[in-house]
């Protein structure tokens, strides 16, 4: 699923209108055609890997904890998520069931926004070198690009869009489990039992990541654009190929036409090998601030704009939460089962 996500990251850090990339299905093709699998459509892979497996663990482990001890201070079983026995009861009270969410998420954030960064990064850019796409930098592996993001950008670059990424997820986090638990909740009634089956399982699972997909799809085409952008306060020049830095220091007359050209360069990448200027109605997105990102490209690309690459973001977000989700109840169940665990329930006054 990582190459779908590749196509989402093109739509969203492409600004021009209309985008060279379009529907998810011609974009997969346009990338796999012209910059191949491993450096095309699965392009950072390996940042991915390294950030959500650490992020993974350090998410449900947060989200397990907190939701015991809110438990524990009182609040009602049924509103904790993803194993809850009795009924949905949509409330002010309910906002309580988020905070389990919220905390695994910050935690998580601390491993999972550098990855995000770096795996954004490399994903927009594509192969080395790319003819095809120019992205404002030209990094040869994972652990280059992290090297030159420190040195030319400041160890914060690799936090780029942290508020950014924490206004996605952490709705996004909610809305699921919101979704997931209602939807769950229909099933049982619907069967007449808690075991609804595998079937339904999938269907909860899937339907509700894919909707929280979708309703925050603004607040990630935003976040993208922030981690993509260079750092328009660092004037070093970006590090696209050594020849150019090796000609701008052999002359004076070479530096004027280098500089002009770091003037001309958009801190967001152009979707074409010829385009040096963006066309009309592609602005800089020179801002940390989510809500003012969303200003910038309601403003200039309409709503439209807010909803790029929501289609492969549906299609991520659905196997994403329904792998989660479906695995995470079977393996609750398995430990439930487990004989240890059953002893302690059973010997429970």
């Amino acid at each position: 699923m990582h190459s779908i996500d590749t196509v989402k990251t093109r739509q969203q850090g492409d600004p021009h209108i209309p985008s060279k990339y379009t529907s998810l299905s011609s974009s997969y093709v346009k990338i796999f055609r012209q910059e191949g699998l491993r450096r095309g459509l699965y392009s950072g892979v390996t940042p991915a890997f390294l950030g959500s497996f650490p992020g993974t663990l350090i998410f449900f482990g947060c989200y397990e904890y907190s939701k015991r001890h809110l438990i524990d201070a009182g609040v009602h079983s049924s509103l904790a998520y993803l194993t809850s026995g009795g009924s949905y009861t949509p409330s002010i009270s309910n906002i309580y069931a988020d905070l389990p969410g919220f905390i695994a998420d910050l935690a998580a954030s601390v491993v999972y926004v550098p990855s995000e960064v770096l795996k954004t990064r490399l994903q927009l850019q594509g192969r080395y070198n790319n003819p095809f796409f120019r992205s404002g930098y030209n990094y040869r592996s994972t652990l280059h690009a992290a090297r030159t993001i420190v040195k030319e950008e400041g160890f914060a670059a690799l936090f780029y869009g942290y508020r950014a990424t924490l206004f996605r997820d952490l709705p996004f986090s909610a809305l699921q489990f919101a979704f997931y638990e209602q939807e769950q909740q229909w099933a049982k009634q619907y069967v007449g039992g808690k075991d609804i089956g595998l079937g339904l399982e999938i269907l909860t699972a899937t339907t509700a990541g894919g909707l929280a997909g979708v309703i925050t799809c603004p607040l990630d085409v935003v976040k993208t654009r922030i981690q993509t952008q260079v750092n328009p306060t660092d004037q070093k020049p970006t590090t696209e190929t050594s020849t150019p830095q090796r000609w701008a220091s052999r002359s004076n007359p070479a530096r004027e036409p280098v500089a002009k050209a770091q003037q001309a360069k958009r801190n967001i990448s152009t979707s074409s090998p010829t385009t040096t200027i963006p066309k009309q109605g592609a602005v800089p997105l020179d801002t940390s601030s989510v809500f003012t990102g969303l200003k910038l490209v309601y403003k200039t690309e309409g709503l439209a704009g807010c909803f790029r690459g929501v289609g492969p973001r549906f299609v991520w977000t659905s196997v994403q939460s329904g792998t989660m989700l479906v695995l995470y109840q079977v393996l609750l169940r398995k430990l439930e089962a487990h004989p240890l665990v059953a002893g302690e329930g059973s010997s429970a006054p």
